[in-house]
């Protein structure tokens, strides 16, 4: 087997064993957010420009898919998978919070 492989299976392995909770899923969520997000809307605008700027040349159906189709599709994925996942990391982070802040319960003792 190649090593990208063994990666992949050593990776499954591990996922199938963690414990996951909130905090892992926030983390998850809040890294795809900053780190993954950025870089395939890049991407995806790198892809848009290019299929665009054949358009010009096109015609019939395949000047309609490369100018309007295949752009809408990827940037309106995009715009929708950060407008989700931002809604959602923003309604959970303040429950996460919430849980790790341990509560005090009062004491009858005066601090000292």
């Amino acid at each position: 087997m190649s090593k990208l492989t063994d990666i992949r299976d050593r990776a499954v392995a591990e996922a199938k064993e963690a414990k996951i909770d909130e905090a892992v899923k926030q983390s998850v969520a809040r890294k795809f957010y900053d780190d993954v997000l950025p870089a395939l809307q890049e991407v995806g605008d790198s892809f848009t420009e290019a299929i665009k700027e054949q358009s010009k040349t096109e015609s019939g159906w395949v000047k309609i898919r490369d100018a309007i189709v295949l752009p809408g599709c990827i940037q309106g994925t995009i715009w929708a998978i950060k407008l989700l996942l931002g809604h959602t990391i923003k309604k959970t982070e303040p429950a996460l919070a919430a849980q790790a802040t341990p509560t005090t319960e009062p004491t009858d003792e005066p601090n000292a």
